[in-house]
């Protein structure tokens, strides 16, 4: 079970039924025992009384004179009844007894015992003891009371105990319910709050939250932090590391031209080609940092929004070509996909296209839990070989393919990255090159730092 709220209403509920258990157990016992202490006392009265009525006149028996007596204890099986029991050992019993018997405990002198015992026709008897001597005689009077006169209330009682304790604990379950529904509720505000930083519509949580979890908001608020602050570190360090590598190579080609180098056009041509490469390598640095601009760490893509002003952004990198690049977004496509990986795998894929087409490239996303993004153009292709080629996994794309290059590389590994697919096909609208990659909006990336 991992919902807390369930664990708290169950281990409360389970607290609940205890305590009600315990309060019932407890309150039968101390009714019972207030009734059976009532009977004891009402008990030694009689004893008392029978006390007085016991006259010794010389008889071997002790003579209890019956118009000092209670009449119950003359009427059979009446549930009131006596034994006297003599030093000889002798017993006399009370008429209410009839020919039955009850069992006595050894009573030390001037002391009382109470105990249970079985009485005529199944009754239960509480049976009050205690030695006494009187007239120069010591003899043991019990007086004893059957008990199921008691049961009867006491039954009624507990059974109408249970009835108000069960009532009891179900109001106290629904107050305990609504209380850890409201309770738990204010967590819903760090829920939504979760969702609109996902959708990139904030950009810290909110610290107006329980005292409980205010520590694990003002955390994740600084992991937040150190994140942009560390992408944006490493943003900023590649660019300028490229803006710096511009001047020093500006140099180099100003010796390639230099005429010491007229006498050996293959080792310039080798230099030439290296710097060109160079040269790419720093261009493509700085378009991945105008691809992905400015944002936080771990939102969502959100084509809606972002898709335009990437599109914004490659015109005005290809701007001395004019294309016309088109895009078709459809209305139910959720967020997917990490921003910055979504970013830097269309506006990768959408530079590429640009740089091949003759005047048109057009993008398409669709889809609900399986997104398809398709980017084509007009350009000329590629050839059965290397669309095949293109496919490889595993295969640096710069590699295989002259003029594809890095751009394709990186958005093949992002597509890795996802467990997703890419298959390179030729646009039967366009005429060019056609790329297709299929993700699943629920799939998580296999790790999170790809700047390694």
């Amino acid at each position: 079970m991992n919902s807390l709220q369930r664990l708290l209403q169950l281990g409360l509920t389970l607290s609940l039924m205890l305590l009600m258990s315990i309060l019932w157990w407890a309150g039968s016992v101390a009714v019972r025992g207030l009734g059976e202490d009532l009977i004891g006392s009402r008990l030694e009265h009689d004893a008392e009384s029978l006390l007085a009525a016991i006259s010794f006149t010389g008889e071997e028996h002790a003579p209890v004179e019956l118009k000092y007596i209670n009449p119950i204890y003359q009427r059979p099986f009446s549930g009131h009844y006596y034994v006297i029991r003599l030093a000889d050992g002798s017993l006399q019993y009370s008429r209410s007894l009839w020919d039955q018997t009850l069992e006595l405990q050894m009573v030390g002198l001037g002391s009382s015992v109470r105990w249970y015992a079985p009485g005529p026709s199944g009754q239960k008897l509480l049976v009050w003891a205690r030695h006494y001597q009187k007239q120069g005689r010591s003899f043991t009077l019990a007086v004893a009371e059957d008990l199921t006169p008691l049961e009867r209330p006491l039954s009624l009682f507990q059974w109408t105990f249970a009835g108000l304790s069960l009532a009891a604990l179900l109001i106290l379950l629904i107050v305990q319910q609504r209380v850890i529904h409201r309770s738990f509720k204010r967590l819903d505000t760090v829920r939504a709050e979760m969702q609109s930083l996902e959708q990139g519509e904030i950009g810290a949580l909110s610290q107006d939250v329980p005292d409980e979890i205010l520590p694990l908001v003002q955390a994740f608020n600084r992991l937040l932090e150190l994140l942009a602050q560390r992408l944006n570190r490493s943003r900023n360090a590649l660019g300028n590391l490229a803006h710096a590598l511009k001047g020093p190579l500006n140099l180099l080609v100003q010796y390639l031209d230099s005429k010491e180098l007229d006498d050996h056009p293959r080792l310039r041509a080798q230099m030439r080609l290296q710097q060109e490469r160079i040269m790419k390598l720093m261009e493509r640095e700085l378009k991945r940092a105008r691809l992905a601009g400015s944002g936080s760490p771990g939102h969502l893509f959100n084509a809606q929004q972002e898709l335009p002003d990437l599109i914004e952004v490659l015109q005005q990198i290809h701007r001395k070509r004019q294309l016309d690049i088109q895009w078709q977004i459809m209305p139910d496509t959720p967020t997917f996909g990490d921003r910055e990986d979504m970013l830097e795998l269309v506006g990768n894929i959408l530079d590429n296209a640009c740089k091949w087409a003759k005047s048109t490239v057009h993008c398409s996303i669709r889809g609900t839990d399986t997104i398809t993004i398709t980017i084509e153009d007009d350009g000329s292709g590629c050839s059965e070989q290397e669309m095949k080629q293109l496919a490889q996994r595993g295969t640096r794309l710069d590699e295989t393919v002259e003029g594809h290059g890095l751009g394709l590389a990186i958005a093949k590994d992002i597509v890795k990255l996802y467990n997703g697919k890419i298959v390179f096909s030729q646009s039967r609208k366009l005429g060019g090159l056609s790329v297709t990659i299929t993700l699943w909006h629920s799939h998580q990336p296999l790790h999170l730092n790809r700047d390694e």
